[in-house]
């Protein structure tokens, strides 16, 4: 199990290659909610998403005959880039095994940083089995996304800078897929804040961690249609366990709330923010007539990688 002091120690380890990411906060979004919301915008982070620090912290803590015979991973593309480049930066050999339906600006990115990229059918299983024949083959170790102490100690690096900035907090709102990152932001939560409750928001069209959570019985992702492309894993035993004992409650939004608050974003902080990265807003949006007034709230915005090749068409045909 992780605890504080891993988290604190990862941090320690990580902290030269990691972007100290900025806090930040809307006033229209404080007016919304009544309340005073801290983002920690992990979309600032290398290769645009939080997923950098735990790959980073794996990959330093890997023994020399793991480093030689390289590393290997199946992931829709924020863990698959950041592996990568981890990778590359520490000179270990690293492949990558990607669903097909993978955004292409993911796959393009990871393959930029250096990974051989295998795809795969985009089920869990075709993941899974796929990288084990590699490993088999190959003698790679698995740096799994989210089912591995140290990739969740490194994740939660995020909320311990993000506390340790603005100082106590009364809600940490964080996105959940896998749960590494949920894992990670609890454990420092309730390590720093006691008092404060971690809730984790999830596509209604991906809702198995919700399903899981509310009957205490691991139950699979199926067939999750989501624009959260980065929250359609299931979770594991390992994330399981550390959410049941420090999550407070874990909410669903719908595809709609998902956009509005991907826009809500854009258009009033000026960022880009991907779907997944989008979704603690809409569950904090959806929760604010529930909330205290005046509460001070922290909102990890887990990525920002979009595929732009629509918007920027749409303003080719202006010009063409």
């Amino acid at each position: 199990m992780v605890d504080l002091q891993d988290i604190r120690e990862a941090h320690k380890r990580i902290k030269h290659a990691i972007v100290k990411t900025p806090v930040m906060t809307s006033t229209t979004i404080d007016k919304m909610t009544g309340c005073f919301v801290y983002f920690k915008c992990e979309n600032f982070q290398r290769v645009g998403a939080f997923k950098f620090r735990g790959a980073t912290n794996a990959l330093i803590l890997l023994l020399d005959d793991e480093r030689e015979k390289g590393v290997i991973t199946h992931s829709s593309g924020n863990h698959a880039q950041a592996l990568s480049l981890a990778a590359s930066m520490e000179g270990i050999p690293c492949t990558i095994v990607m669903p097909s339906n993978s955004p292409s600006v993911k796959i393009e990115a990871t393959r930029d940083y250096g990974a051989d990229i295998v795809l795969c059918e985009p089920t869990l299983e075709s993941r899974e089995s796929t990288a084990q024949a590699l490993i088999d083959k190959h003698g790679y170790t698995l740096v799994h996304p989210y089912n591995n102490p140290t990739v969740i100690a490194g994740a939660g690096t995020a909320a311990l800078e993000l506390i340790e900035e603005v100082g106590t907090l009364d809600y940490v709102f964080t996105p959940v897929g896998g749960g590494g990152l949920l894992s990670g932001t609890s454990i420092a939560t309730k390590g720093l804040c006691p008092d404060a409750k971690v809730i984790a928001v999830e596509p209604k069209n991906a809702d198995d961690a919700y399903r899981s959570f509310k009957s205490g019985e691991l139950l699979p992702s199926i067939d999750p249609k989501t624009i959260a492309d980065g929250l359609r894993t299931s979770l594991s035993e390992l994330t399981f366990s550390i959410i049941r004992e420090y999550v407070d409650d874990i909410i669903t939004v719908e595809e709609k709330e998902i956009l509005n608050a991907m826009r809500l974003h854009w258009e009033r902080m000026k960022m880009i923010v991907e779907p997944s990265g989008a979704v603690p807003l809409a569950g904090l949006l959806n929760l604010r007539d529930r909330i205290q007034p005046e509460s001070r709230i922290g909102v990890i915005i887990s990525g920002g990688n979009v595929d732009l090749d629509t918007f920027f068409t749409g303003f080719e045909r202006l010009i063409d």
